[in-house]
């Protein structure tokens, strides 16, 4: 599965200290069935000790809450969280394991990016930048989450090469603007390359898209970018309450 207008290639040049690029992580939960079993009491305890954490650390990090029950058999809930510090995600997931719904929970999955400036030139969409250091999550229903890696092939290509590529795959996803890229890097932080969310409120549209991706050049350098979650926004009382 490959995305459109995103980065497959290292961005040339130093470091930048201009903006403070982002840690990204999507953090996968599941729910042990043994929580269901509990009184109701204990359960709202729980949950209510579960969102005081959340909120404790709301004011350093940006925290999108998700459910997956329903649509996954191996992950209930997913955190999307992003901060300028790394430390707190570990400090966060330290205190929400402790409390009473956190006993029940599984780290099932958990991915780690940062933002990163693009290194390829969206020739279609000039207004948009190609300086990624920061993201704002928007308001999208559903959200579509996968790691990401590619072929050592791609990297052995010329930028010019993979630019042409690029150009195509592009072109593509400005055909689906009800849908829009989120794209992270992770070399060297976790074991993909690169993770991607898409966030819409049209399903079908993110279906066609990556059907149609599927035809472009820049396609047969993908090796891997499974598994692949769809995620519904959620509040958190929601989230927690889809629980159970």
């Amino acid at each position: 599965m490959t995305k459109p207008g995103a980065s497959h290639g290292p961005a040339s040049g130093g470091p930048s200290s201009e903006v403070p690029r982002q840690y990204v992580n999507f953090a996968f939960y599941r729910l042990d069935a043994a929580w269901r079993r509990l009184p109701h009491h204990e359960r709202e305890v729980g949950k209510k000790d579960f969102k005081a954490v959340v909120e404790e650390f709301a004011s350093q990090v940006i925290i999108l809450p998700y459910s997956l029950v329903g649509i996954r058999a191996d992950a209930d809930l997913m955190l999307w969280r992003i901060s300028t510090d790394l430390d707190l995600f570990q400090r966060m997931t330290t205190k929400l394991l402790m409390t009473g719904l956190g006993a029940y929970l599984t780290p099932a999955y958990s991915y780690l990016a940062m933002t990163k400036r693009s290194t390829y030139v969206d020739k279609l969409d000039p207004d948009h930048p190609a300086e990624r250091t920061r993201i704002v999550p928007g308001k999208s229903k559903y959200l579509f989450v996968y790691p990401f890696v590619k072929t050592r092939d791609w990297y052995r290509m010329t930028q010019a090469a993979r630019q042409g590529m690029m150009d195509e795959h592009i072109a593509v996803g400005t055909k689906y603007r009800s849908v829009r890229l989120n794209t992270t890097y992770s070399f060297g932080l976790d074991d993909q390359e690169f993770v991607v969310a898409f966030e819409t409120d049209t399903p079908g549209d993110f279906l066609d898209l990556v059907m149609e991706l599927r035809g472009t050049e820049a396609s047969r350098y993908t090796l891997r970018d499974t598994p692949t979650f769809t995620c519904l926004a959620r509040s958190l009382d929601e989230a927690l309450d889809s629980l159970g």
